[in-house]
């Protein structure tokens, strides 16, 4: 990724962002924001956990897409929105400590596809240990256009 850079404004309202809607129901924080790079954590509460007390796959899958697409964010302009078109995820063994951190990172940064990787961290007892790695291909949508879909499909002329 070199050493390009966003401002601290836009990492700010990025990592804002990154906490809204679903994401802040599953209880996701931001970490860390910079060019092609994001990190996410969130304490596990008992609705995270599967019914053997495993933290539930879904929490895994659901945090590598959604921080990958924040690592792609920080390569596009702020008019472009950015939209899973396919993951694939991989559970390298259970989770069950007392939180997740997810890294992620740009891969491939292309105008309309870009691709990035998410690694998935159990913590317990002070330490981090793999436990899901995923691959995240994302498509650079302009804001206007998902407008113009959106009222369509509403009826909207």
């Amino acid at each position: 990724m070199g050493k390009r850079r966003i401002s601290e404004q836009r990492a700010d309202f990025l990592k804002t962002d990154y906490e809204r809607g679903f994401i802040e129901y599953c209880g996701f924080k931001a970490v860390r924001a910079e060019w092609g790079r994001f990190s996410s954590r969130v304490e596990i509460n008992p609705e995270h956990r599967q019914q053997d007390g495993f933290i539930h796959a879904g929490v895994m899958a659901t945090m590598a897409d959604h921080t990958a697409g924040y690592s792609a964010f920080t390569t596009v302009p702020e008019d472009v929105q950015i939209l899973t078109i396919e993951f694939k995820v991989n559970f390298l063994r259970p989770a069950f400590g007392d939180a997740l951190v997810c890294h992620s990172r740009v891969i491939r940064e292309g105008r309309q596809i870009i691709v990035s990787e998410s690694e998935v961290f159990d913590e317990r007892n002070g330490q981090e240990h793999p436990v899901a790695k995923a691959m995240v291909t994302l498509m650079a949508v302009p804001q206007e256009k998902l407008e113009k879909g959106m009222n369509r499909d509403k009826g909207a002329t």
